[in-house]
């Protein structure tokens, strides 16, 4: 419950600190008196300090009230962690200069996975070296030349991404065996005057077709994910209602 600014403040048992044990609990607010809070001069700590004594709570709630502390001594919990909270400040107080240049480690990781997420975000895109090297591995991919030289090696990693990583390279080497087809079985629906011309115009249909075929394919395709989306109504019974 308070581990993490015991830890912050060196106490010796933040894991195990137990506000519970009456003995422990008195210990720790003498501790964190004189260590951090320092809100008394040392020879008025004397009764704080005397945790045996019968009258400890009596000193123990008017320590409370010279903090400007908003809780009572029956609200241990909270008077523990708004002591807590008072020491942090004047701790960090104590120590600015020690502690204005760090940074939390959250951020270090998000920086950190920011930079991962995005490794050209480093680049020094006006170090000649660079534009020679993106220019080279355009032109050798083919890729169209652009001002920005950030945007071509953007392109080029797409483009390797997609088209060279083995995966793509195994697929595009498959070679896709077909039927034969019997052009003269199919009707072109009208004549250019040429044979090889006529010949040509069915083969280019032929492609045609299929392409159209593999476009109806994936029109399908998108078409079953939707209804998939959209066709799964949630059923409550307690409304008599059909949907989400």
């Amino acid at each position: 419950m308070f581990r993490r600014k015991l830890t912050a403040l060196d106490y010796h048992n933040p894991a195990g600190f137990n506000y519970k044990d009456e003995t422990e609990f008195r210990n720790f607010i003498v501790w964190l008196e004189d260590q951090k809070i320092r809100h008394y001069k040392i020879e008025d700590r004397g009764n704080l300090r005397n945790i045996h004594s019968s009258d400890w709570p009596k000193f123990f709630e008017k320590y409370l009230r010279d903090v400007n502390c908003p809780f009572k001594i029956q609200d241990r919990q909270e008077a523990i962690d708004w002591l807590l909270g008072l020491a942090v400040r004047l701790e960090y107080g104590d120590n600015a200069e020690k502690y204005k240049d760090l940074v939390p480690d959250n951020t270090k990781n998000a920086d950190k996975a920011a930079k991962n997420a995005e490794p050209l975000i480093n680049l020094d895109v006006n170090n000649p070296d660079f534009k020679a090297g993106v220019m080279a591995l355009a032109n050798l991919l083919q890729i169209q030349r652009h001002d920005d030289y950030l945007v071509m090696l953007k392109a080029i990693r797409i483009l390797v991404q997609e088209r060279l990583t083995q995966d793509a390279v195994a697929k595009a080497n498959q070679t896709k065996e077909g039927l034969p087809v019997a052009l003269d079985k199919h009707i072109l629906g009208f004549d250019t005057g040429d044979a090889v011309l006529n010949e040509a115009a069915q083969i280019l249909r032929l492609l045609h077709i299929e392409e159209l075929r593999e476009l109806q394919t994936k029109i399908n395709e998108a078409i079953v994910a939707v209804q998939a989306i959209i066709a799964d109504p949630k059923t409550d019974h307690r409304l008599g209602k059909v949907g989400r």
